[in-house]
């Protein structure tokens, strides 16, 4: 659901950036609070697990299309919406920049679409009241059914929104609507399921990271600590550099919903303008897009058919260098945030 910067106008791209900003500024100005310092890693090393989980396209049967995990879901209910929405947010940024996934003048609006609706809505207002004091296995699943399918419905109508307010008329609000709605459902129950195993296992190897669950506390050193953080970090390594290559090659929900109103999955690129200005600033910085080497064009050659399983060098490259860097900057921001408290306290 990472929207490119063509769906957008200027002026809906830089309100959503405004808002995404605002938004970090809040939760880094809050964390400065947290007494924990264990939760720094934790935020580093879950990063780079969803950087890797996203890659994995899965299809969904009998549309033609695919979806992959978002990950908000995951990390709100570990980490807290706060510390769940700046990961996100670092995640999402390494992405557009790094592998051209997602556009720039889009990416307040992929950061909005991704990161508000679970860790603000979805997590506390609907987990947490089913999960309640419980903490029951049962009560995990459902919650992380129903928030994560919510949370992605909210997203998938946030991008129709923001198209229509954008003036793309190729994109016609009704159909849609109808079509991103549909097709997020599939992938919002998918999500879900993953969503429960990841924080089932948590609640077996941490059940303290779990804030709602009767033994909540705060992350402790440890040996289970460090295991679990190990875990993430070869999770993120495989599912980067070899699971990626078993992602499903038809197009994510919100290319096969643009298909299905537009005839193409997607809309022209506007040549003129900020557009094209940070199109161009991402066409430098974009050192792997699309997860892969940079391939030269050469007149007349035809590219061959791509196989499944795709075993890619280029794609186990950016599943495990991109996980990387967003483990270094989510470390980055989170030691930047501690020295500034040090300072104020």
């Amino acid at each position: 659901m990472h929207m490119a910067d063509a769906m957008l106008s200027p002026a809906v791209g830089a309100t959503f950036w405004t808002g995404s900003l605002a938004t970090i500024t809040y939760c880094s100005k809050k964390l400065r609070e947290y007494p924990d310092e264990k939760l720094i890693p934790l935020m580093g090393v879950l990063g780079a697990f969803i950087f890797a989980a996203q890659m994995i396209n899965f299809t969904i049967p009998g549309t033609g299309s695919s979806g992959h995990i978002g990950g908000g879901m995951i990390l709100a209910i570990i980490l807290g919406s706060r510390a769940s929405f700046l990961v996100m947010a670092s995640v999402l940024t390494v992405q557009a920049l790094f592998f051209a996934d997602g556009g720039l003048l889009a990416l307040g609006c992929n950061i909005w679409n991704l990161g508000i609706y679970p860790s603000f809505i979805a997590y506390p207002l609907i987990y947490k009241p089913i999960v309640h004091a419980d903490g029951s296995l049962k009560r995990i699943v459902i919650a992380s059914v129903i928030s994560a399918v919510l949370g992605l419905q909210m997203g998938a109508f946030s991008v129709v929104t923001e198209t229509m307010l954008s003036g793309r008329s190729e994109l016609p609000f009704g159909t849609f609507v109808l079509m991103m709605q549909t097709i997020h459902l599939g992938i919002g129950i998918v999500e879900g399921m993953v969503t429960a195993g990841v924080i089932s296992f948590v609640r077996n190897a941490r059940p303290e990271l779990l804030e709602r669950l009767p033994t909540a506390g705060t992350v402790t050193a440890g040996a289970s600590s460090r295991k679990l953080f190990v875990t993430f970090i070869l999770l993120a390594a495989i599912t980067g550099g070899a699971l990626s290559w078993f992602a499903s090659t038809f197009p994510d929900g919100l290319e096969w919903s643009i298909e299905r109103v537009y005839g193409k999955p997607e809309l022209p690129d506007q040549e003129q303008g900020i557009t094209a200005v940070l199109k161009g600033i991402q066409d430098k910085t974009a050192f792997l897009p699309d997860y892969n080497f940079q391939k030269p064009e050469y007149a007349g050659q035809q590219e061959k058919p791509s196989s499944w399983p795709s075993v890619d060098a280029g794609t186990s490259l950016s599943g495990i260098l991109g996980a990387g860097i967003v483990l270094a900057v989510v470390l980055i921001i989170g030691l930047g945030i501690r020295a500034i408290r040090g300072r104020r306290s």
